[in-house]
């Protein structure tokens, strides 16, 4: 039988700013046509460009909240006075595909998960040391003194919680990196297939 009865794998990465999950995930969705971002709910307005469904969800604020205390969401958080969030609708579609969820979260985001029980693989990047970030942070030239100091501080405490995840890899060489996250999604994928 094909896909129809083959359940895709959830995988959810965090890294602090400056780390290069971007990149990184970025190169791992180019090179594998099994693996699809999930797509996060979000209470804050489009940006132009945006579409509803494809960068976010876009939902009013009291459909949010209304869909939190309904138990629809498998994470959420506010940030900045948004809401954001992993709809338990959107994991469902990506694994019942027989595709394989990837999750771009925060610590909070990715133990909230583990709270409800569900199955998931965790990565945790970060970059060789704190200089290191401050480097990286410095040189992409988007962030005042004030916003990288705050990165580095919230870095510090993303970083002390690293020992929770299944898996680290720190980021030394982007390609190592990307080939690091590639082989933890293969095994366990050859897990899967072997129970």
């Amino acid at each position: 039988m094909a896909n129809a009865e083959k359940s895709g794998r959830i995988f959810v990465v965090s890294a602090p700013s400056g780390a290069g999950k971007h990149t990184i995930l970025k190169r791992t969705l180019a090179h594998d046509p099994n693996l699809t971002y999930s797509i996060s709910a979000t209470t804050r307005k489009p940006r132009a460009g945006e579409q509803d469904g494809r960068e976010y969800y876009f939902l009013e604020r009291p459909v949010f909240e209304q869909r939190v205390s309904a138990g629809e969401f498998a994470e959420w958080a506010e940030v900045h006075g948004n809401l954001y969030g992993t709809l338990r609708s959107e994991l469902d579609r990506i694994v019942s595909s027989g595709k394989d969820a990837l999750m771009e979260l925060d610590v909070q985001g990715m133990r909230n998960v583990k709270d409800l029980g569900i199955d998931a693989v965790t990565v945790f990047i970060m970059a060789p040391s704190l200089e290191e970030l401050e480097q990286r942070l410095r040189a992409r030239g988007t962030d005042n003194e004030e916003v990288i100091a705050l990165r580095l501080k919230n870095a510090i405490k993303e970083i002390a919680s690293r020992r929770e995840y299944d898996h680290v890899i720190v980021n030394v060489d982007i390609r190592d990196a990307v080939a690091e996250l590639e082989a933890i999604i293969r095994a366990a994928r050859e897990r899967t297939a072997n129970v």
